[in-house]
This record gives structure tokens, C-alpha cells and sequence, in this order.
């Protein structure tokens, strides 16, 4: 696994930035980007399960990731532990497709000065996928941006 890192400065408050990011319907926007559809299920609450899920292009069946919240200080930072992976209605975190995702990081922080909220990414990623999903997360970050200073 590598690390990811990225950041954005966005001209909003960390509160707005924060509801963007974990809003279901900003979410829904922001997101769209890894997977046109993407949604979540569950509770973003600290130790709480949740779903990253959405259709498959080609198949339209529901897959996705199985993450837990590792932290959630909010307006600060939030933490999901990758666990596995949700694929034909199935949670699997013990095959070695599951593994090759987990167990994983995706943190987020928060930080704002003078009305300017820097959002920064640090993600554990599978090295096979690090230069697809960091264009991708380039892009997701443009999104986030400008739904938080609309």
C-alpha cells in the first residue's frame, strides 16, 4: 500500500465544508466522480458501520467498500477504516480480492483560517490503483469545492 496526500483551499467555513462532505446529497455530487451514483449507507458516527456503495457500470449490480468510522471529531477530522469489500449484496472482508483494500485509511481534516478551509486527503491506497484514484480524487476535490462555496 502507498499513501495518498492531496489538499484544497476552499473559501468556506470548516462547518460548511464538513456538511458537504458528509451530507447525503452533497455526497451523492462530490463523489460521482469515483462512480456516477455513489451513496453511503449507514451512520458517520465514531465506531458506527457504513456502506460506500453504488451500480457497477457494466452490470448495474450494487458493489462498494465496508468501512467502519475510526474517528470523528467533527469540523476536524474524520476517519474510515476500509474493512472490505460489498459486492452482489455480500460483505466481505476475508478474501484476498477484500484484502487488497483493507484494512485501509481515508482521513480527512479541516482546517480554517480566515474563512479559508484547507481539506486534506491522506489515504492508504492499494499501489495498483494510486495514479487512477488520485485524478479521480483531483477531480472529487474540484467538486467539494465548489459545492462548498456555493
Amino acid at each position: 500500500m502507498q499513501k495518498l496526500q492531496l489538499s484544497i483551499d476552499i473559501h468556506a467555513p470548516k462547518e460548511k465544508v464538513w456538511d458537504t462532505v458528509i451530507s447525503d446529497a452533497t455526497y451523492r455530487e462530490w463523489t460521482s466522480v469515483f462512480s456516477p451514483g455513489s451513496y453511503f449507507e449507514g451512520s458517520w458516527d465514531k465506531g458506527s458501520k457504513i456502506l460506500f456503495l453504488g451500480p457497477d457500470p457494466e452490470t448495474g449490480e450494487v458493489g462498494g467498500m465496508v468501512s467502519r468510522i475510526a474517528d470523528n471529531r467533527p469540523y476536524e477530522f474524520l476517519s474510515v477504516e476500509h474493512l472490505g469489500i460489498y459486492k452482489n449484496g455480500i460483505e466481505d472482508t476475508e478474501s484476498e480480492e477484500a484484502k487488497k483494500w483493507a484494512p485501509a485509511y481515508e482521513n480527512y481534516s479541516f482546517e480554517e483560517k480566515d474563512g479559508v478551509t484547507t481539506f486534506s486527503l491522506d489515504m492508504d491506497i492499494e499501489d495498483s490503483y494510486k495514479e487512477s484514484m488520485e485524478g479521480m480524487w483531483k477531480e472529487a476535490l474540484e467538486k467539494l469545492k465548489a459545492l462548498s462555496e456555493k
